[in-house]
């Protein structure tokens, strides 16, 4: 039995410089950690990252060919949905004895609907799906019954069956570290077209989850709204593994980082305890980001940190239930800037539902107040598995059958939002003037002089020029 896995590049063909850019993104640790499960339990499995390997459609079907895996699974979510659904009817044609599967956020949302348009597509693994995918495997190699197997979704004669959930992992520690030497790519993160991690660089994952109801984000129902944290111990014991291979640069891509302050703490030290000569980048809550805290972390190697801002108006703060106000922004960017964060970004999203143009304005305002190094601004997106999804159907205003492929803003269907080329255009506009300000320029001169980790940046992306001036030039 073999069992091959793919990371669908996006929506579209890549011009020649984002297939640069694409090479060395994060890798795909969900499927990793799913081959690896799978791997140890003596399954083949071979594995490709499409966008990190730059592959065509037609080099994806060629590398399938010559795989030839008994089952073909696709991580699939809304910004890969169609790219993944071309791969596969290819791929079905070539040999339709092969079984392809459907994972991750996007089939789980869209379980039903994929197979009811997808002829090509033979069945779905909802939610997290190590050991899903195993038991799957398992059936179709004893041919066994699929109605017996937990947490997927297929057809029979009698239409599309949904089998009850698969229960979560509660000991996340049980689960085997991913193999990352399935993928031969060296990956990176980038900023703005940066790149910020130009030692040798990988993610890592140290929970699982979340319990907060951000009602743009699809985590809530995916993760059934539980955070599952690792162990200090067990975190450590892998990245301690990643050193010993070489590993220096790390992200991590927990959804709730800093839920528990505590453990944070406890894991910086561990890792000054065992001089761990390391730098990473993660992303924090603002009302999770105490001083003593992102001082702990910067100690223990922190170089950069994301903070979910989203909006400068406690009124759009309410509307997404974010639970947090624009003074713990500014508070936490404080603490972060007063601890030594090398780096402070700041994400907002804008275009909400009833969301004014002032308000949008002082959302765009807003990372110049609170002396932000870089903001990333973001239009709201209504998808399958969000709550902005389940209001603009509520009140007739999104046509299901249209989007449910590829997710729709806002701004471009609802009629009491800011049209969306407008908020396109503000945005390019203060992202623009963000950059261009001669304070903030040297302002950022002189912190980088003062900062190793940013010269050995600087010097590390000298070639990356004209990428660098590209993400500016188009970042929205």
């Amino acid at each position: 039995m073999k069992f091959s896995f793919i990371s669908p590049g996006p929506n579209r063909e890549l011009r020649m410089s984002e297939k640069k850019k694409a090479i060395g993104s994060w890798p795909p640790l969900g499927i990793l950690y799913i081959a690896t499960v799978l791997k140890n339990n003596g399954i083949e499995v071979s594995v490709l990252d499409q966008a990190a390997q730059a592959f065509s459609i037609k080099d994806t079907v060629s590398w399938v060919k010559k795989e030839d895996p008994d089952i073909l699974g696709f991580s699939t979510l809304i910004s890969s949905s169609r790219t993944a659904a071309i791969i596969a009817r290819e791929v079905k044609k070539e040999n339709p004895n092969i079984t392809i599967v459907f994972g991750n956020f996007h089939a789980t949302f869209n379980a039903e609907r994929i197979l009811k348009n997808y002829p090509f597509v033979d069945a779905i693994v909802r939610g997290e799906g190590e050991y899903t995918s195993l038991e799957l495997a398992k059936c179709l190699e004893e041919g066994g019954k699929l109605k017996d197997v937990l947490g997927i979704a297929f057809r029979n004669k009698n239409g599309i069956v949904l089998t009850p959930d698969t229960p979560l992992v509660k000991n996340v520690d049980s689960i085997p570290f991913p193999d990352r030497e399935l993928l031969d790519v060296d990956y990176h993160s980038a900023i703005v077209g940066a790149n910020v991690a130009p030692k040798k660089f990988t993610s890592i994952v140290s929970s699982r989850g979340c319990v907060y109801r951000c009602r743009f984000c699809g985590c809530t129902r995916f993760a059934r709204n539980l955070w599952r944290p690792r162990s200090v111990e067990n975190t450590l014991d892998e990245l301690q593994l990643l050193v010993s291979e070489g590993y220096r640069q790390f992200l991590f891509v927990d959804d709730s980082f800093t839920m528990n302050p505590k453990r944070v703490i406890k894991l910086c030290q561990r890792i000054r305890e065992e001089k761990m000569d390391i730098e990473w980048i993660c992303e924090g809550r603002v009302d999770h980001c105490s001083y003593e805290l992102m001082r702990e972390t910067v100690k223990a190697g922190c170089r950069v940190i994301y903070f979910g801002i989203e909006s400068a108006n406690k009124r759009v703060l309410d509307y997404y239930r974010k639970q947090t106000t624009p003074e713990q922004a500014e508070k936490a960017v404080k603490s972060a800037r007063k601890a030594g964060m090398e780096v402070i970004v700041g994400s907002f999203i804008v275009g909400a539902p009833n969301e004014t143009k002032q308000e949008i304005q002082n959302t765009l305002e807003f990372p110049k107040k609170i002396d932000l190094d870089i903001p990333q601004f973001n239009i709201l997106g209504a998808f399958p598995g969000n709550e902005i999804w389940n209001e603009l159907k509520m009140k007739g205003i999104l046509d299901e059958e249209k989007y449910w492929e590829t997710g729709v803003f806002p701004s471009e269907i609802s009629p009491d939002t800011v049209p969306c080329e407008e908020i396109k255009q503000m945005i390019h506009e203060h992202f623009r003037h963000f950059f261009l300000r001669p304070d903030y320029i040297l302002t950022e001169i002189a912190r980088t002089i003062r900062s190793s980790y940013r010269i050995n940046v600087v010097i590390n992306n000298l070639n990356r020029i004209d990428d660098i001036s590209e993400s500016l030039r188009y970042l929205t």
